[in-house]
Parts: structure tokens; sequence; C-alpha cells
């Protein structure tokens, strides 16, 4: 009978903790994701969705652009998951590529930049702790991961690019490269 009241409990305390969790990203994560996104269309709104298009558009001819400074930018001043918010003024072609990098940097940069990505802070201090243990300086060891990441950002993202093009042609779908401007 034991076995069976302490599966019970085992069960119930699952969905328990799935509960607990969820409460905590409702008092947490949410209501910042909820603010970010309203302040983000509010400044789109000020600022003027024609002229940040134009500035995706101007980003998109350029790789390192496109795939460095832009991901970097979006990630530093929204952190993860707003950054992804920018993507959505680029072509339909460059989307996958921009998500791809901008994803990778939120990782790569949380040595550096801890506000970026807090959530996974815990992954970095752990990696850090192990550096220190050795006697090895945890910042140089932050600045070699946002340059490294940086780097295998962009060529993810080109690489992402690539895959775009070739399914693309395989599916019989047509991405435009251009942004469509509505009047």
């Amino acid at each position: 009978m034991d076995i069976i009241v302490k599966f019970a409990e085992g069960f119930i305390g699952l969905f328990q903790t799935g509960a607990d969790t969820f409460i905590s990203w409702m008092t947490g994560i949410v209501p910042v994701v909820l603010i970010l996104l309203t302040a983000m269309n509010a400044l789109i709104a000020l600022i003027g969705e024609d002229k940040i298009t134009a500035v995706a558009q101007k980003s998109t001819k350029n790789p390192i652009a496109r795939y460095m400074i832009l991901p970097f930018l979006s990630a530093f001043m929204l952190g993860n998951p707003m950054s992804m918010t920018p993507g959505r003024f680029l072509p339909e072609f460059y989307k996958p590529g921009y998500s791809a990098a901008v994803m990778q940097f939120c990782h790569t940069s949380n040595g550096i930049f801890p506000h970026i990505n807090p959530g996974e802070l815990f992954v970095w201090m752990g990696i850090a702790q192990g550096i220190k243990t050795l006697g090895l300086n945890q910042t140089e060891l932050a600045i070699r991961y946002l340059l490294v990441g940086l780097v295998m950002n962009f060529i993810g993202g080109w690489v992402t690019d690539l895959m775009t093009a070739y399914v693309s042609k395989q599916q019989g779908i047509t991405l435009s490269k251009q942004i469509k401007i509505e009047e």
C-alpha cells in the first residue's frame, strides 16, 4: 500500500511543480515580456514603421550587418526572447538566418552581458566556476566566447540562408529578398 501512496504523491507532486513553475512565470517573465512588447511597439509607432523598415532593408544588403550587427544590437538592447522582434522587419528570405544568428548570440554573450539571457546564466556560472578553480581569468573567457560567438553566429546565419534557398527551390516556394512596403 505504501508504494501506491508514494506513487500517487509523486504523481501529483509532478503537477504541483509544474503549476508552481507556471505561476512563477506569470509573476516573473510573462509581465516583463508583455511590457517589453508594449514598449517595443510604442517605440516603433513613435519612430515610424516605414523608417524601421528602411533600416531593416539596408541591413539585409550586407551579411555582416544582417548577422552580426543587427543581432548584437537586438540582443544587447532587448534581451532574450525580445531580440527576435526586429526580425519581423526583414524580408521573408532572411528571417530564418536572422533567427539563427540572434538566438545563438543570446547564448554566446551571456558571460559578458548576463542581462541578455538571465534564464541560462547558471550554465555560464558553472563554466566560469570551473575556469576560476583552474586559476584562469573568467573575463578573458567571456570575451573569447563573445568574439567566437559573433563569428559563428554570422556563419550560422549565412548557412541558414543557403539552406533556406535550397529548401525554397526544392519546395517550389519563392521568398522575397525585398521588403514589401505597404502604402
